[in-house]
Order: structure tokens, then sequence, then C-alpha cells
């Protein structure tokens, strides 16, 4: 399977040039390449990708639709690398343009491993070759991006802004393949962040759904807080985040409301307050609760119910659903979830509800994206299905 770093990034950049100019000769002089070196670069593409990406003509050159695809995809990967890179040292003018393929997959696989051993284990290259590829980065940058401790590395600022350009950039140039292979059901990966207080049955219905429609499709989910997900979801390395959305949205990101979700208080089986009466707010004070992290949606609901009194003891601050579980039914301890997060307990018998669904506790579900991502068509198949579901769980919620 073709890969982007497989793919030499001459050629990409030089994708752009023909589609403008409309010829090999025109367009190698554009990118500083010999129309031969420029034509057998082409060829060298198509074959790798699998498909022509130009059609050669007697008045020049037309791009396929693949070929206007990648091209777009690949301008984007560039104008990643050049924003990691501007104003970051004394180096060349645009060091972007000098990069290879080989010397970004060296540094990404450090900055992923943080060590030169671990770097050598993930590509398979030798560690003089990663340490050369690092230096002439390096060099190039005009600025250090790794500091050396011992066996292991850490980044500088630098570092990691080079890293983060290079992912995107990466993942731009891997959908950009997906587009060109046209792989019948609907190819590519989709990177999920799940946030652990969303709505239990809006991403596994969605999941379950495109797996049937596109099975060439391929899921990778990341659970974590909306704290643990944002630098992954802002480095490329997952495509969305599913869960609560956020007042005051960050300004390179894009917020897309899913559904309304209630709150209800949970308590183990037995619980003295557990039952359909909403027991007094004097009452709910007496009991230690289980809280989100401070500044999370879930957080400010339940300071709210206790708006305007001393709010009750609350020595357990926990994100993880499962780990909640298992102290609310070893104790007395209270909480806010959702309701299809604890289904099968309340079904069980091994959880309770208290009082019934709050009318204060209300928290938008949805989507969450980089702003200026472009979705391939699995992925748009996909953010469409999710909001499909979520309408079809809204229906469910009002029959």
């Amino acid at each position: 399977m073709t890969t982007p770093f497989d793919l030499n990034l001459r050629h990409l950049r030089a994708l752009a040039a023909i589609v403008a100019r409309g010829s090999m000769s025109a367009a190698a002089e554009d990118v500083s390449l010999s129309q031969p070196a420029l034509t057998q670069g082409l060829a060298k593409l198509e074959a790798q990708l699998g498909t022509p990406l130009f059609d050669r003509r007697a008045d020049g050159m037309l791009p396929t639709e693949a070929g206007t695809a990648l091209a777009a995809r690949a301008d984007a990967a560039f104008v990643h690398l050049a924003a990691a890179v501007r104003g970051g040292g004394r180096g060349f003018a645009r060091p972007d343009r000098l990069m290879t393929a080989t010397q970004l997959r060296a540094f990404l696989a450090l900055a992923d491993a943080g060590s030169f051993v671990g770097a050598g284990v993930a590509t398979g290259l030798s560690q003089p070759a990663i340490h050369r590829a690092v230096r002439d980065l390096e060099q190039v940058c005009g600025t250090v991006l790794v500091e050396r401790r011992g066996r292991g590395i850490a980044l500088g600022e630098s570092g990691r802004r080079l890293a983060r350009g290079i992912r995107l950039a990466s993942a731009e140039i891997a959908a950009g393949i997906v587009e060109v292979s046209a792989e019948p059901g609907g190819g590519g990966t989709i990177a999920v962040g799940a946030m652990p207080l969303s709505r239990a049955m809006l991403l596994p219905r969605a999941i379950a759904r495109i797996a049937a429609e596109a099975p060439r499709a391929r899921f990778d989910v990341v659970e974590g807080s909306w704290r643990e997900l944002v630098e992954p979801l802002r480095d490329g390395v997952i495509d969305m985040m599913i869960g609560a959305l956020r007042d005051a949205p960050l300004p390179d990101l894009d917020q897309k409301p899913l559904l309304d979700d209630r709150l209800v208080i949970v308590g183990r089986a037995g619980h003295p307050l557990a039952g359909s009466a909403m027991p007094p707010r004097e009452t709910l004070m007496r009991y230690p609760w289980i809280v989100g992290r401070a500044g999370a949606p879930l957080r400010a609901l339940w300071e709210g119910l206790f708006a305007g009194a001393p709010p009750p003891a609350a020595p357990i601050e926990c994100g993880s659903v499962m780990v909640i579980r298992g102290i609310l039914q070893e104790s007395d301890f209270l909480t806010l979830l959702s309701p299809d997060q604890v289904a099968l307990e309340i079904d069980s018998g091994a959880l309770a509800l208290v009082g019934p669904e709050l009318a204060s506790g209300e928290r938008v579900i949805g989507i969450t994206t980089r702003s200026g991502w472009r979705p391939t068509r699995v992925q748009e198949r996909f953010l469409d299905t999710l909001a499909e579901c979520a309408a079809e769980i809204t229906t469910q919620d009002f029959e």
C-alpha cells in the first residue's frame, strides 16, 4: 500500500504547475527540473498510484479527475509545511521546498518514538540515517529542532511546530492517495476521538452503518477527554472528536451540533435517594459526588445544579465512565451521566436513577474538526451518517 512518504515531494509539488501551465516544458521550468526528469517523475507517481493523473494531448497536458484531486491535496500539504517553518530560523528562505520525504519520515518517527533507537525500529532506517536526516533538516531550517538528552530526545518549539506540520501534510497526501485510488466500497481511514461522556449510542451506530456500507473503510477510535484529544486533532492524528461541544470553541476548530443530551443523577442500586422523585437540593448536598474536570461542560452543569449554595463534597474528579460505574456500585457517591451511558447497569439492577432527567442538565453533543479540514468521500459519508443517527436518536427520545 502506498504511503505519503513513498511519494517524491518535488514531483508532488510539480503537479500544480502542470495543471496551471498545461505543459510539461513550462511546468519543468517553474519547478526547476528538466523536462525529462519531470516526465519520468510523473510517470513514477502514476505507477505508484495505479492511475493516470494527466491526459497527454497534442495541445498540452489535461489533468484527470484524479490529477486534479491529488494536486489540490498536495498544495494543501505544502501550505502546512510552509507554515510550520515560517519565521523559524536563519536557514534558507523556503526550507519547505528543500525537504525530502525521507527526511520528514525520519523526523516524524523520531518525534513519535522519542529516541533514535525507537525511530529506527519504526522506520527500518539506520540510526546514522535518522541522525543525518534530522541534521539536514536543522540546517535547511536554520534552527535546532531536537535536543539530545542521553538516549532520548526532546523537541523544542520549532521541532514541535514542524512535527505538527508534517503530520498535517501527511494527512493531506494520504487523503489524496485515497481519493485517486477510487476503491470500490469506499476506502481510507476514519480516525475518531471519542470523548467518554458523549452519547453511548451515537458513535457505535454510525460506525456499524459505515462499516456495512464501506467494507474497505478502516476505523481508528481513540478514547479520551477533550483535553486529551484536542492536540491529536490539531496534529492530524485524528480527524474529528465526538462529544460535548464547548461554549467557546477555539479559533482553529469548528464545531457542529448533532443533538441535545439530558443528564440524570445516578447512584448505586439501593441508594437512599434512588427513585423517580427528585430529592430536595439540600438532600443531594449531603452525599459525596464524582465530577468532571474543571472547564468541562459536565462540570459546569454540576456546578449549576448547586448554584447559589456551597457545593457538596466532590473528592473525585474522573472522566472514565468505567471507573465511575465501579465507584458508584461500591459507595453512596452520586454523579451526573447520560441515561444511555448507564442503560445496561440500570436494566441489570446494578445502578439506579435518582429522580427524572434534569431539565437544566442539557448539553450539546456534536462534532469538532480542524478549521479548513476537507474530508475524503468516506469521511464525508461518515459525517452525514452521524447526523442521520443523531436525528434517529432524537426522534426516539421524543416517542
